[in-house]
């Protein structure tokens, strides 16, 4: 028996050689009626006899000859103009169309593109198929050719089945239900989930129509319908995952006009839900539920996430509960999806960047998913410039967990780079969130401390200007992390950068001076420790040994003493401390003036400037306070009216000092009353 040449299909050869044995002759189809046979199936009036005869001749005795007739790119096209053209009649052959369809995608010659006519022959074979018992006859040809061309057979009846109705729901079935196809048509399915609203795609046959992610959406639901669960399922889960999360969160916005109208449309064919952002939580329920996962979706359920994930203002919130779920489920599953969201947010997807954001900074509590630290390190300038405040907190509270692994710690060079290069870091210390300041600030210290590396001149300088305003931070978290991390710039600027920064170190004197009597014991402890580094850092050795027996009268005489050309600087300084809203604060203030009163005594400009402060503050709401400024304001005028023979300069200093000492009872034992005198 002769051997079937490569260029005949298997049917087809199968056919002839049952008709070989009863006839020796068959005639010779000849190139031209080609042309006959699709004019005739193309014909409306062309009848049932007429069509069966002439689409059955291509499985009969002369169907070798016939192939071998045409040329191979010819073979293929007078098919399917024979299987379309009986699937427009108003009766045709099922079986016969079920035949050629199994001989285009068993063909050795099929070219790629045909597969998507192939595709919507299939399709409208089984919507015309009201049998159910044949619903599977072109199983096997539709799993062979989604083998060998997963892409356009995917893509191809998502176009001509948007909605997903009866016949193409069985076409996604059988898809998934081949151990070689299973994982293909997935991931196909993932790359249109993953475009929001709309995936640009060309198949082979030229056609570059945009498909809706819904109907990604909408098969995905019913392949989770299944008895078993498609092969691969568990592997394309976080990719699967994340994009429905997204399309809930874009499903939370306006609409385009083509989605709101596909929408509609799915309706109709009897899709439940009432909106596409509940249509698509239910089915992540579907999804998680299916992976077994069905006690996050409870404990999702019970603290309202659910919910919350249907409002775009909530979204980020929902997804830092879901983050925490996930992370009671599997390690090995966090690492997993950070690394999925790593590259969304490479991708810059818009709007969705702060859900992502959130969900990753909920991972980075594991170890093993900071390993992707040198990725989001990556995205930090970025985002850390965002206009959005939650996301530059997300973006803080993630370097914070990255400055706790080993790794990075060992790795801190690259963090500090980070900030160095302009990541935003510093300019963060301005900004009016007091939470972004805190958690900037503590970033700042945590990297400086675990690198350890000198920081060249400009970043000192331009940390040292951010950091003095915010020793009077209302928050006291700030104005510690603030003292801090001044105190390690000073420790850990190069060599070079110390002179210039100098400058900066004096101007902090007396904020640092008024801070030692903070009410917040933290707080003065903080101002204390920084003082000293800062009277370490200008060699002052005098001073330091004063600070160090806690003489802080001692140590303001002699501070205004040492830098006398930078009085008028402390005064206007000091000025605005008698504004604080703490007592101890302005006493320290009222201090401060009535030294710096001795070193401006014959200049009544300054005088008189000190003189309006503390006649401002003689009515303070504190009694000592206002007690002291009185006190302080008597014995400076009585220094600048009597002569010197009188009130010599040792003796003010004394009755001043004493006066400091005793402000707490100065009212108790009348000793404003010479100044009343005065007054009078």
């Amino acid at each position: 028996m002769a051997e079937r040449p490569p260029s005949v299909p298997r049917l087809a050869w199968v056919a002839w050689e049952e008709e070989e044995k009863g006839t020796e002759d068959a005639p010779a189809w000849q190139p031209d009626e080609v042309e006959e046979v699709q004019l005739l199936q193309a014909d409306p009036d062309w009848n049932l006899p007429e069509e069966q005869e002439h689409a059955q001749a291509l499985f009969h005795s002369s169907a070798q000859k016939f192939w071998e007739s045409l040329e191979p790119s010819e073979r293929e096209d007078a098919t399917i103009a024979a299987v379309e053209g009986m699937a427009d009649s108003d009766s045709y052959d099922a079986e016969a169309c079920a035949a050629m369809l199994d001989v285009l995608v068993e063909s050795d010659a099929s070219r790629l593109q045909h597969v998507p006519s192939i595709v919507r022959c299939i399709y409208r074979w089984l919507v015309s198929n009201t049998h159910v018992s044949a619903e599977h006859r072109l199983d096997n040809s539709l799993l062979e050719l989604t083998h060998a061309h997963p892409h356009d057979v995917a893509v191809t009846l998502l176009r001509c089945a948007p909605s997903c109705d009866r016949a193409a729901a069985t076409m996604w079935r059988v898809m998934v239900s081949g151990r070689s196809t299973a994982e293909q048509v997935l991931r196909e399915l993932v790359c249109v989930l993953e475009d929001w609203p709309l995936h640009s795609t060309c198949t082979s046959d030229g056609d570059s129509a945009d498909v809706f992610a819904l109907a990604a959406t909408r098969v995905l639901q019913e392949i989770l319908r299944l008895p078993r669960r498609p092969r691969r399922l568990n592997v394309l889960f976080p990719r699967i995952f994340l994009a429905l999360l997204c399309q809930i969160f874009f499903a939370t916005k306006q609409m385009p006009e083509e989605v709101d109208t596909f929408w509609r449309g799915c309706q109709q064919e009897g899709c439940p839900p009432t909106n596409p952002s509940r249509f698509a939580m239910l089915t992540v329920k579907a999804l998680l539920c299916r992976l077994d996962y069905d006690d996050m979706v409870f404990e999702v359920e019970c603290k309202r996430g659910w919910d919350t994930l249907l409002s775009a203002e909530t979204h980020h919130c929902a997804m830092g509960l879901l983050a925490r779920q996930v992370c009671g489920i599997s390690r090995r599953l966090c690492y997993r999806i950070a690394g999925h969201l790593v590259k969304l947010l490479r991708r810059k997807k818009q709007l969705w960047e702060v859900p992502a954001m959130a969900f990753l900074v909920e991972l980075l509590v594991y170890p093993n998913v900071r390993r992707w630290g040198d990725n989001i390190l990556q995205l930090v300038p970025t985002y850390l410039q965002s206009k959005c405040r939650v996301m530059r907190r997300l973006v803080l509270r993630g370097l914070l967990a990255l400055c706790k692994t080993p790794l990075m710690v060992r790795r801190g060079s690259r963090l500090k780079a980070c900030w160095q290069r302009g990541a935003g870091l510093i300019d963060l210390l301005m900004d009016a969130d007091g939470e972004v300041v805190g958690m900037s600030l503590s970033v700042l210290s945590k990297v400086l401390r675990a690198t350890g590396i000198p920081i060249g001149s400009p970043i000192t300088l331009q940390l040292a200007d951010r950091l003095r305003p915010l020793f009077d931070s209302d928050t006291n978290h700030v104005q510690l992390l603030s003292m801090h991390l001044f105190r390690d710039v000073m420790e850990f600027v190069v060599e070079e950068g110390k002179k210039p920064l100098k400058q900066h170190v004096r101007r902090s004197l007396i904020p640092l001076l008024c801070h030692l009597h903070d009410e917040n014991q933290h707080v003065a402890e903080a101002s204390r420790e920084t003082l000293l580094q800062a009277i370490k850092f200008l060699k002052n050795r005098k001073l330091q040994q004063l600070l160090e027996r806690e003489q802080t009268w001692v140590v303001g005489k002699y501070l205004l003493a040492e830098y006398s050309s930078r009085v008028d600087e402390y005064l206007q300084q000091c000025v605005l401390y008698l504004q604080s809203p703490q007592a101890s604060m302005r006493e320290a203030a009222i201090m401060v003036l009535g030294l710096a009163g001795r070193h401006v005594a014959h200049q009544q400009v300054k005088l008189q400037v000190i003189y309006k402060a503390l006649q401002s503050t003689t009515k303070d709401v504190s009694d000592s306070v206002s007690s002291l400024a009185s006190q302080t304001l008597f014995l400076l005028r009585a220094a600048e009216r009597d002569p010197p023979s009188r009130f010599r300069l040792q003796v003010l200093q004394e009755r001043f000092r004493r006066a400091w000492r005793r402000r707490p009872s100065l009212w108790d034992i009348g000793f404003l009353c010479c100044w009343s005198s005065v007054q009078s």
